[in-house]
């Protein structure tokens, strides 16, 4: 299967907690750690356990940035990389951002030209890429 989704980061179970309807599965991606909201129904049709070799999926507009070398205080996103802008690409209105996090995985971040300006993003700038625990989807093979 392809998917269109830009990030698409090979990763490993290190935990599941599941609660009444959905659980949260830690992922180990390099040396950084994701963390996604799925059902329980999900987590069991999955076979996700610790150990279990996945892939954590995000799409690129669901990807925040903030500029700097420090996650954000008081943030209801659970997952926040730090990393360096390894690369810029612009388009008309928006660009695609990657930032290569802590431990080796890139992650890309679709946000507008305008932004990027006001963050001061540039090639070799830090920056935290921040993402929802319910935008991040699993996957097997």
């Amino acid at each position: 299967m392809k998917l269109s989704a830009r990030n698409q980061l090979k990763a490993t179970v290190t935990a599941v907690t599941t609660g009444a309807v959905n659980g949260v599965v830690t992922l180990k991606v390099g040396d950084a750690e994701l963390k996604s909201s799925i059902t329980n129904e999900a987590i069991a049709e999955l076979g996700l356990a610790p150990g279990v070799d996945a892939l954590a999926i995000v799409k690129a507009s669901n990807v925040l940035v903030a500029a700097g070398d420090q996650p954000i205080q008081g943030i209801s996103a659970r997952n926040q990389l730090v990393g360096t802008v390894a690369n810029i690409e612009r388009g008309a209105v928006n660009g695609l951002v990657a930032i290569e996090v802590n431990g080796g995985a890139t992650l890309r971040a679709s946000i507008t030209n305008e932004a990027i300006e006001a963050l001061g993003l540039a090639a070799g700038t830090p920056a935290v890429a921040v993402v929802k625990a319910t935008d991040v989807l699993v996957g097997v093979e």
